[in-house]
């Protein structure tokens, strides 16, 4: 499992130089207390074993982390001077997006445990479907942040949002988003 959060990061790291993505401080931080909180203290130091919710509380945060980036995405493809779709359908396909990511990961796991004889999922439906619950409202909480955004409010994550595209203008200056409001022209 550290091996493939190592693939992961080298692969964000890749990813970001091919396409030009400065990706915020906050947003890399977040990346690496989440590895730290997974890979250190959930396996090394048995916090998934000692505390019920530490498996739950990972699952949300990496899909909030997952409805921004579903959000970002979103906003990426659909270029434009105005969005042609309401905000509210921007932050359901971004919901989408990061549930799909964290549906996919529970299939990870279970590849993992039945290839590698490994527990990944402590030998328990529950844990799967509580992950998944748990991916829910990470995902929720992402896209509503997004949401948010695009209507010019702060909240949430919103501000993560903000950072990333004032870090990416280039990227976005063809959508027509005005820097710090978060509102199309």
């Amino acid at each position: 499992m550290i091996i493939t959060a190592l693939i992961l990061t080298l692969l964000l790291r890749i990813f970001s130089n091919r396409f030009h993505i400065q990706l915020p401080l906050s947003f890399l931080a977040a990346i690496f207390l989440f590895l730290f909180g997974a890979q250190f203290l959930g396996e090394l130091s048995y916090f998934y074993n000692k505390f019920w919710w530490w498996d739950v509380l990972l699952s949300s945060s990496s899909t909030v982390g997952f409805g921004i980036i579903g959000f970002l995405f979103v906003c990426y493809l659909f270029p434009g001077d105005r969005y042609d779709a309401p905000p509210s359908t921007l932050g359901l396909i971004a919901f989408t997006v990061a549930l799909s990511i964290g549906a996919l990961w529970e299939i990870f796991e279970i590849a993992m445990d039945r290839i590698f004889r490994l527990n990944r999922q402590k030998s328990s439906l529950v844990d799967t479907i509580w992950d998944l619950i748990a991916d829910t409202i990470g995902a929720s909480f992402g896209a509503i942040s997004g949401f948010f955004w695009l209507k010019g409010q702060s909240v949430g994550l919103s501000g993560m949002i903000e950072e990333f595209v004032q870090n990416n203008r280039s990227l976005f200056r063809r959508l027509g988003i005005r820097p710090k409001t978060g509102k199309s022209d």
